[in-house]
């Protein structure tokens, strides 16, 4: 009995010091930023998107920018992606490499931010260096126009806060934010094309450009335009400029607003008329002028400029 006491007690202590030195071991080796994406299969567009745009390797190593070496990442589900169209690595095609590369340093700053720190209109400065807003609506948090889901997913290397919608960012003013949709350098495909021409024909661009003006744009898609019944570009050329003009700023409203910070249901253009506003539901609403029946529906919602907010719209918002 003597002896199977022994080798009892021999063996328990080997099961304790094994215990002791897996859980050392398991402290040791938290996973990164970039590992806890790889391993959680609702961030693999988010993982596919970090290697593709070439942050993968800095966001599983420790912050050389800040003291703690810590990162915070606003993190996309694949849900927030898929919003876009953008729902696998394939997908991901569509965007230049410039653009995704910046996109995704939209949603890094420096330091660990814990959810105690987010507040209703406090700001947080992205590693792109531009500031990013939140918002507290009824009780939810969002950042710019995306909802915040989950919070404090520890990392080695920082924290992860999950959220609903990608933030976008161009760093540019609302008119050279359209020239970049317009030129490809967001989408290789480009968009935007019919908007530029008709902003450039109505003379509009310096006001939209001005850096002390500030605007919510709603910028209707080239396949708005066309179904509006211009057929080609040149048809937007050969409008007269103040009808133009009327059109555009009848999707202009003074003051550039996320979709999380609208709480009216009707709103007042810069050109007079009236927009109509469906009820805020999962981050988004559907708008209504007087000269069309059926609402306009937000395609990518939220680009944050730096004289504005543009949400891009399916319909243009006739007056």
């Amino acid at each position: 009995m003597k002896n199977i006491n022994i080798k009892s007690t021999v063996l328990v202590l080997t099961l304790l010091i094994t215990l002791i030195s897996c859980d050392n071991n398991y402290e040791d080796e938290t996973p990164s930023i970039a590992s806890l994406a790889v391993s959680n299969p609702n961030f693999s567009t988010l993982e596919a998107a970090a290697v593709q745009g070439g942050v993968a390797v800095v966001l599983s190593n420790s912050n050389p920018n800040d003291p703690s070496g810590k990162y915070t990442v606003f993190a996309p589900t694949n849900a927030a992606f898929a919003k876009l169209g953008l729902v696998d690595a394939g997908s991901l095609g569509v965007l230049q490499n410039g653009f995704l590369t910046n996109t995704l340093l939209y949603h890094v700053s420096n330091g660990n931010l814990l959810a105690n720190q987010i507040q209703g209109g406090n700001a947080s400065t992205s590693a792109l260096g531009v500031d990013r807003r939140f918002i507290d609506r009824n009780g939810d948090l969002y950042i710019n126009g995306s909802k915040i889901v989950a919070t404090n997913v520890n990392a080695s290397n920082g924290t992860i806060h999950a959220i609903d919608k990608v933030m976008i960012a161009t760093g540019v003013n609302i008119v050279e934010s359209a020239q970049l949709l317009q030129t490809a350098k967001v989408f290789k495909s480009p968009e935007l094309t019919f908007l530029v021409q008709a902003v450039v024909t109505s003379g509009l661009a310096p006001v939209l450009s001005d850096p002390n003006n500030n605007f919510t744009i709603f910028a209707p898609t080239d396949a708005a335009f066309k179904e509006a019944g211009f057929a080609t570009i040149q048809d937007v050329a050969n409008t007269d400029p103040i009808v133009l003009q009327q059109v555009l700023l009848n999707h202009a409203i003074v003051g550039g607003s996320f979709t999380s910070e609208q709480t009216s249901t009707t709103v007042t253009t810069a050109g007079g008329g009236t927009l109509t506003y469906s009820v805020f539901q999962n981050g988004v609403f559907t708008i209504v002028s007087n000269g069309i029946t059926s609402p306009a529906n937000m395609v990518i919602p939220d680009i944050q400029c730096s004289n504005g907010v543009v949400h891009l719209i399916d319909k243009i918002l006739l007056p």
